[in-house]
């Protein structure tokens, strides 16, 4: 009784994982997802090296590209 149970559980994992990964390719959550310069949505601000203070990955992007 006890291979069988192992067994059940063992297929259903299976099932369960093979189903996530396959969720997160066909329809990936929001931040997962990037805008039009190829940034994620939900990154983190960067360390202004000059002032220390935080910065945007959206204002390094428009001032390197001259925006």
């Amino acid at each position: 009784m006890a291979k069988w149970t192992m067994r059940i559980f063992a297929w259903g994992a299976l099932v369960v994982s093979v189903g996530g990964v396959a969720a997160m390719l066909i329809a990936p959550p929001p931040g997962f997802r990037k805008d039009r310069d190829g940034v994620a949505y939900f990154t983190p601000s960067v360390e202004n090296p000059e002032t220390g203070d935080a910065v945007s990955i959206q204002t390094l992007i428009r001032t390197y590209r001259g925006d």
